[in-house]
């Protein structure tokens, strides 16, 4: 899985925000916001790690369950791949 080319993320008055520039901005308009935890999926997905990586570091960062984490991680995947912002 992987970032789509044209998406990044910024920060825009302390708030991280994915962004879609050159071609992808005429598929997708707008911004999405990210919470601190989407920013760490983001960033997890964006430096090549795997769904598992990226489970284990959000347990050990938020100290939530692993169930916990891998519902919320999952959940975040799908919505960024419906959204068109990242291909498995």
């Amino acid at each position: 899985m992987k970032i789509k080319e044209g998406f990044i993320v910024r920060e825009v008055m302390g708030q991280a925000v994915a962004i879609p520039t050159g071609k992808a901005s005429e598929d997708f308009s707008g911004m999405v916001k990210l919470n601190n935890t989407g920013k760490d999926i983001w960033n997890g997905v964006a430096d090549g790690l795997s769904k598992t990586e990226i489970v284990e570091k959000i347990v050990k960062k938020y100290d939530v369950s692993l169930e916990d984490a891998e519902t919320g991680v999952q959940k975040f995947l799908s919505q960024m791949i419906e959204r068109g912002f990242i291909e498995e």
